[in-house]
């Protein structure tokens, strides 16, 4: 039985985590959602950042299709066939991911849960979960820093091996060595230094502002972006916490399996380049 002033003590943690991951999306993300139609320069460094310039053709990205490769890194399939992949980053869990879930299962869609360490400590079940529907959960770092700004291997490999040790404690399996940069924030080090730690690194080819909570898209916003921004290979990176996500998944998988595309897993994805 936790007392009165642990159980405080633990509700402030949680509250400041939330705000702090909430806090750390509007900064480090806002550039790479807000400034999607602008020209982009080919980097290995900096801030993930796509330029959608064709309805319906993958964006110009921040690095291309070889030069990630050298760092066993993807953003999307380079394919003319239509398949897409779909990914969720889960800070935090406010209710929205039992429908997102249910909405995959229908569809028989399997997706990769990118999580961090508040999500596994608090929603083990929904975990749990997602690996018995087949899904795949990878590592989005445990406090969701800015790794950009880590160094040293050391930190950079702690950040990953806290997720993997929780995971083994929650599920009794060995976490799928697959990484998302928080933030989309990342270097040509750090991306070397999760090759050399056996992982795979995923950024997206498809995204747009739905985790704020109090400012959520409309339905119409939503279809807007990711019907009129799907293409052939697409990475789609979603956000579990989102209301709008949850209420529309099941009706967005049809429309996009109406326009004749499969989904695939990462396995997948990785296994073709």
């Amino acid at each position: 039985m936790i007392d009165r002033s642990s159980y405080k003590k633990y509700v402030k943690i949680g509250i400041l985590f939330c705000a702090s991951f909430l806090l750390g999306h509007a900064v480090g993300m806002a550039r790479d959602y807000f400034t999607q139609d602008e020209a982009v320069t080919a980097s290995a460094d900096g801030n993930w950042g796509l330029s959608f310039q064709e309805e319906g053709q993958p964006p110009v990205a921040n690095a291309s299709f070889e030069e990630l490769a050298k760092y066993n890194a993807y953003y999307a399939e380079d394919t003319e066939d239509k398949v897409l992949y779909l990914t969720f980053d889960c800070g935090y869990e406010n209710g929205n991911t039992p429908a997102i879930l249910d909405a995959l299962k229908k569809h028989n869609a399997p997706a990769t849960f990118f999580v961090v360490g508040n999500f596994l400590s608090t929603s083990p079940d929904l975990v749990k979960r997602m690996v018995a529907e087949g899904h795949t959960v990878g590592n989005h770092t445990y406090h969701h820093p800015d790794m950009s700004k880590i160094s040293t291997k050391e930190a950079f490999a702690k950040e990953l091996s806290d997720i993997e040790e929780l995971y083994q404690q929650t599920t009794g399996q060995q976490m799928t060595k697959y990484y998302r940069p928080p933030q989309g924030k990342y270097s040509s080090a750090n991306l070397e230094m999760a090759k050399e730690l056996g992982y795979k690194t995923f950024f997206w080819s498809l995204a747009y502002v739905d985790w704020y909570q109090d400012k959520q898209p409309t339905k119409e916003e939503a279809f807007k972006k990711l019907l009129g921004r799907i293409h052939p290979g697409a990475v789609v990176l979603l956000h579990n916490t989102s209301s709008t996500n949850a209420a529309i998944l099941d009706e967005l998988l049809t429309k996009w399996v109406e326009m004749g595309y499969t989904f695939k897993s990462l396995d997948e994805l990785a296994a073709a380049q």
